[in-house]
């Protein structure tokens, strides 16, 4: 019993080589764990023997007992911590390949709607018009399910209508193509249908670039947008933009309106440019705010115009502007107004600001307004 100890000490070393030998081979090391506990029983209890032979033969087993259990309860933590690792490497590597399948399927989706767009696109161009419909219905579908291809279908279809259409008014009435005419109306509808509503909060901002397009109901009512470009457009019949929200600027700059054009209730953040602007209807700009620089210089106004409620939050920039049919400038609060130039029918009731007052009258029976 007192060189127990020694065998203990022996076995322990054997148990420890076998253990490092197996650890390189395999990861299986259950018989080097065991020969080891019983080295460290040996180990433990022939040194207490050897230490106090007169010490408790049951206590001096314990204790060697509760030395070979530590060794087997590292090696069962041990076991499960590599089980643990093991779970969260395969976990990992689940998770890779779920996103790596995601990947997949989405470079697959961004193909089949590229290949979608492209097809559309090249339909706008078909002879038949219910091909071209049905191309930007297409279009319009592949822009609500992917929002990133939104802005692109709106400038598409944009650039449908500023494509040049002939329309020539005889004696006998207008001559145009009715069937493109359908064929217009859809893209202008398809247009409104892919803005977001006024009321929308933090809605994305699309903007509209309609240069020299022909425009004929375009209805953009309690719709918001970004930049809102309408230089040299022609509208004809009645076309509507009230209780819009324009986030950007909008140019209307040198475009004509031959119909009734519905301007009330819009909120124009950025600028609003009428520079030029003719309209041979009735305007109505009723309630309408004006947060940003405007300018309404060398426009001409056939029809009545109305700005009774309208709220400008710089000078009002009416330079050289005509107004044949009457003038209604009842502001909902007080502006500047640049009236340098301004004319207005002497043959119409004009209800102006306080502050300005019409002068003369010429043989066309025009008076200057002045401040």
């Amino acid at each position: 019993m007192r060189y127990l100890w020694i065998a203990g000490a022996v076995v322990s070393a054997v148990a420890l080589v076998w253990l490092l030998v197996r650890h390189r081979r395999t990861r299986v090391l259950v018989k080097p764990v065991l020969l080891g506990a019983v080295g460290a029983f040996l180990l433990v209890t022939g040194w207490l023997f050897a230490v106090d032979p007169n010490a408790s033969k049951q206590e001096s087993i314990k204790t060697g007992g509760l030395a070979a259990g530590a060794i087997v309860a590292l090696y069962a933590l041990w076991l499960n911590d590599r089980r643990r690792r093991t779970d969260e490497d395969r976990q990992w590597l689940e998770s890779r390949r779920q996103e790596l399948e995601i990947e997949r399927a989405e470079h697959d989706r961004s193909r089949v709607a590229d290949e979608r767009f492209a097809r559309s696109v090249e339909l706008l161009g078909h002879d038949a018009e219910q091909v071209r419909v049905g191309a930007m219905h297409a279009l319009a579908g592949l822009a609500r399910s992917r929002a990133e291809y939104t802005q692109t279908v709106l400038d598409v279809l944009c650039a449908y209508l500023r494509r040049p259409f002939d329309v020539t008014r005889t004696d006998e009435g207008v001559v145009r193509d009715e069937r493109e005419l359908e064929v217009r109306l859809t893209a202008q509808r398809l247009i409104a249908g892919l803005l977001p509503p006024a009321d929308e909060v933090d809605a994305p901002r699309y903007d509209l670039d309609l240069t020299r397009a022909y425009l004929e109901y375009f209805d953009l009512s309690h719709r918001q947008v970004g930049d809102l470009t309408l230089r040299g457009t022609t509208m004809v019949e009645s076309n509507s933009f009230h209780h819009a929200v324009v986030h950007g600027a909008a140019y209307f700059t040198a475009a004509t309106s031959s119909g009734r054009l519905h301007l009330h209730h819009v909120v124009f953040h950025r600028g609003a440019w009428f520079s030029k602007f003719t309209c041979a209807n009735a305007a109505d700009y009723r309630a309408t705010g004006f947060l940003g620089p405007n300018k309404f210089a060398d426009s001409t106004f056939t029809g009545p115009v109305t700005f009774e409620g309208c709220r400008f939050a710089e000078p009002v920039d009416f330079e050289d502007a005509t107004f044949t049919g009457g003038l209604d400038l009842r502001l909902a609060e007080p502006a500047e107004v640049r009236a340098r130039g301004m004319r207005v029918s002497t043959e119409h009731e004009n209800a102006l600001p306080a502050g300005l007052v019409v002068e003369g009258r010429d043989d066309s029976g025009f008076g200057l307004v002045r401040s």
